[in-house]
């Protein structure tokens, strides 16, 4: 059996995902939405992923392990 893990983050978006054996157990994200006119600022779309991920990995765990959970 083999389990990765994988973690992502880009300009507006950080995300989770877990595959068994080539099948993906559960891809979940987080997008951050910058106010109108803004654009993505690098300082508070870091802080944006620095607040979600470690969320996105228990759940992403959780879901993982209790598909019914979905």
């Amino acid at each position: 059996m083999v389990i990765a893990i994988g973690l992502e983050g880009s300009a507006n978006k950080v995300g989770v995902g877990i595959r068994r054996d080539g099948e993906v157990l559960d891809n979940c994200r987080q997008t951050y939405i910058s106010p109108p006119g803004e654009g993505f600022l690098p300082r508070e779309t870091a802080q944006h992923h620095h607040e979600k991920i470690i969320g996105l990995v228990r759940e992403a765990l959780t879901v993982s392990a209790f598909p019914q959970m979905r």
